[in-house]
């Protein structure tokens, strides 16, 4: 397949591109400054602003399917990922690009109670507005015809651990759940792949 991967310089990202590179595709990493990223040598570098539905159109055409794992966090979130999700529908629209899976925050999925976890007693909230904005930002995507999923981790990501090449699909959100960005990056390019989740929302765990 020939994958775009928007938001490709970051930790999600970056571990999207090695998955998809692992299995034999094709990949556009699309970035803000390519000059930052040389070290992407497993795909094509290309410069892209998640927010505009032309630099996205001109990114994807081509394609087959997309990932998104972008972030501004100089940005107020409310503003980044709504603009970023009307523009994906847009521009991968426009550009024939019918997939797409999106990289989510456990906070805003539900946890054991069937509440967000974000609104469960005792969980962090020092970054609310950046959960709200991830929510703001998935109810675009509902609006939207592409067919899209929306995958979160259950809990957080394990910044240290290896790969293991396992993962399982969570009940629901955990916030003791850790979960490596490669490992992570299986259920991306799973879904990729072959998805299983259509305009769904769904959170991965350690297997």
């Amino acid at each position: 397949m020939n994958i775009v991967i928007f938001g490709a310089g970051g930790r999600a990202g970056r571990q999207a591109v090695a998955e998809a590179h692992r299995r034999g595709h094709q990949v556009t990493a699309v970035v803000r400054a390519p000059a930052r990223h040389g070290d992407l040598s497993d795909a094509r570098v290309v410069a892209g602003d998640v927010t505009d539905p032309v630099s996205i159109e001109h990114a994807a055409a081509g394609h087959d399917a997309a990932i998104s794992a972008a972030a501004d966090l100089s940005a107020p979130p409310h503003d980044f990922f709504t603009a970023s999700s009307r523009a994906l529908a847009t521009g991968l629209a426009n550009a024939g690009v019918h997939r797409l899976v999106v990289v989510g925050l456990a906070s805003i999925m539900p946890g054991a109670s069937g509440a967000p976890l974000m609104d469960e007693p005792g969980y962090p909230n020092e970054y609310r507005s950046f959960y709200l904005g991830h929510a703001a930002g998935l109810d675009e995507l509902r609006t939207c015809d592409l067919d899209w999923a929306y995958v979160a981790p259950a809990g957080d990501f394990d910044h240290n651990g290896t790969r293991t090449g396992r993962y399982r699909i969570a009940e629901h959100g955990d916030p003791a759940s850790r979960i490596t960005y490669a490992d992570f990056a299986i259920a991306l390019l799973d879904e990729t792949d072959t998805p299983r989740h259509h305009r769904a929302a769904v959170s991965i765990r350690e297997a």
